[in-house]
């Protein structure tokens, strides 16, 4: 199964708090390993003045939207912009219908100056796995998919993303077990 363009919903039982009631945007997966932007973790403007500054993003954009996130544990100081495909440069990589994401300084100076994509996510970091790393925490009951479209991806509320996600699967989170079916 291939998750890129999917979302992951983290299973209430997971112990690892960088990933807990997390929801993840899947930007790749293959046999070389998986790579996702976390856009249920909202970061306040105000603790990343001088980042804003130094991506030349340091005043509201006009008729865009740019949300702040906290796209991972990996590479933690290195901005990547998910963001809707209206808006392609040479390096952007095109996930699915809809999504790209981008992380060069030309990029960021377009959305400093208004002329980025309609929808953007700014993450700060990303969610990656080693080869084999996701396909054992899915088996494990880990995770739950979703494929989801981008008014969900770019929906600016974060506050019950997680909980939406599950709504979504026709799912109530609080009365899943916490024992998995394995053996």
């Amino acid at each position: 199964m291939n998750l890129t363009g999917q979302i992951l919903i983290s299973m209430p039982s997971l112990q690892d708090e960088r990933f807990e009631k997390t929801v993840i945007y899947m930007c790749a997966h293959s046999k070389d390993g998986a790579m996702g932007i976390i856009i249920n973790k909202k970061i306040d403007y105000d603790l990343y003045p001088d980042l804003l500054e130094q991506l030349g993003i340091d005043k509201p954009l006009t008729n865009k939207k740019l949300y702040i996130r906290y796209g991972g544990p990996v590479e933690s100081g290195r901005g990547f912009v998910l963001h809707s495909d209206e808006v392609i440069q040479k390096e952007t990589l095109t996930i699915a219908k809809g999504v790209a994401l981008t992380s060069t300084s030309e990029f960021f100076e377009d959305l400093s100056k208004g002329n980025g994509p309609k929808n953007s996510i700014l993450a700060l970091g990303y969610a990656g796995w080693e080869p084999g790393q996701i396909e054992l925490e899915l088996a494990s009951n880990s995770w739950m998919t979703l494929k989801a479209d981008t008014s969900f991806i770019f929906d600016e509320s974060v506050t019950n993303k997680w909980n939406d996600a599950y709504n979504l699967l026709g799912v109530d989170p609080n009365k899943l077990s916490y024992n998995s079916g394995n053996c």
